[in-house]
């Protein structure tokens, strides 16, 4: 029986393996957005000009001139002078100093660099240095279960990428695109990280139970809501781009199953994985006892995972409710603002999925668990 159970748990694996790399060569159907004369680089800054940068209060305006000296490609090694332009937008506008890396794009023609703009600092090395300390010391520390973790995650992030992303801006509807990724989603992270079995299975499907509830109650409440859907950060900019036609009210509505997918998926591991221990300790437990150990568990992990939504949503918004709070904003009129009713609807429709999903991965823990 053991053997039986490793040889599907490396046949799942392998299976992911294979979807993982295959979805990193996947085409999503916009890589020719840019010019084909576009090349991108690393490149180390050698000398920055700040003579046209001018400065007002706080914000920078103007100019920047950087000499940079490409790291890798054909250009390795030449001098380039490139352009950073300042929009007077601290979330935006980047300083470049000697001695620091950045992203070059150059445009070129018949093979000739034409100009080049210092598009931003270089941070893949390090985003990818934290990445592989993650991962050996997710496999350190829960080895096999760890690996397993660590595909999973590289699955969900290109899935998100190369599926979830194009299909929106291709104009299917963001709310059954959306349940049909995270169903998909779900299952490889649920019977990658917690193997195939009867436990995964009753995991699985309360979660699955936990997102249906998200959305449904999400599309109740939308209208007493009233929320615009360019309440997202760069929703309206999708709109000036050529994607008029984008329904920006169901993408609000799909970022809220989304976001609460990943605490409903842990609140429905946590209880299958419970009720599997005391069927593993007292295999004689009746489906009633074994249904309400599932609940005692489940209302101690929903406690939780209901504030875990609330400071992570709450910590997205801190400059926003700080800029509130320096202003002498009544409380009434914060909460009612779009950008914090947004989140609150976040909140508590992530909330009831969570709440949904414990008791009901306890019914259906209880049914298949039992031996």
């Amino acid at each position: 029986m053991l053997a039986r159970t490793d040889r599907r748990d490396v046949l799942l694996v392998a299976l992911f393996t294979a979807l993982t790399v295959a979805l990193l060569y996947w085409p999503t159907g916009f890589e020719n957005r840019l010019p084909s004369d576009a090349v991108q680089v690393k490149a180390r800054i050698l000398d920055v000009d700040n003579a046209h940068v001018h400065q007002y209060g706080i914000v920078r305006e103007g100019e920047q001139r950087v000499t940079a000296v490409p790291l890798s490609g054909p250009f390795a090694g030449q001098r380039i002078t490139a352009d950073n332009i300042l929009l007077g937008k601290l979330e935006l506008d980047k300083i470049f100093a000697p001695g620091e890396t950045a992203l070059l794009v150059l445009s070129l023609r018949d093979g000739k660099i034409v100009s080049a703009v210092a598009k931003d600092h270089w941070r893949l090395g390090l985003q990818g240095l934290l990445l592989g300390v993650f991962a050996l010391f997710l496999a350190l520390y829960a080895g096999w279960t760890g690996v397993k973790a660590v595909l999973s995650f590289l699955f969900a992030a290109l899935l998100l990428w190369k599926v979830l992303v194009p299909l929106f801006l291709q104009g299917y509807d963001p709310l059954i695109v959306t349940l049909c990724v995270l169903a998909v989603l779900m299952a490889a992270i649920i019977f990658l990280v917690g193997g195939v079995g009867r436990r995964s299975l009753a995991a699985y499907l309360g979660a699955l139970a936990g997102i249906a509830v998200t959305c449904l109650l999400a599309l109740a409440t939308a209208p007493g809501f009233a929320l615009p859907g360019a309440v997202k950060p760069y929703a309206e900019t999708l709109l000036y781009t050529g994607y008029a036609h984008l329904n920006l009210g169901r993408m609000f509505l799909a970022t809220i199953c989304l976001g609460a997918s990943g605490a409903i998926m842990d609140v429905a591991m946590d209880v299958a994985a419970s009720q599997s221990e005391v069927v593993a300790h007292n295999p004689g437990i009746g489906p009633g006892r074994l249904c309400l150990s599932g609940f005692r568990v489940g209302r101690i992990v929903v406690g939780t995972m209901a504030t875990t939504l609330l400071l992570a949503y709450c910590g997205g918004s801190l400059a926003l409710l700080m800029v509130f709070m320096a202003q002498g904003v009544p409380l009434i009129n914060v909460a009612t603002m779009p950008h914090v009713a947004a989140e609150i609807a976040n909140t508590l429709v992530g909330s009831f999925g969570l709440v949904t999903a414990a008791p009901l991965t306890a019914i259906a823990g209880a049914l298949l668990l039992r031996r």
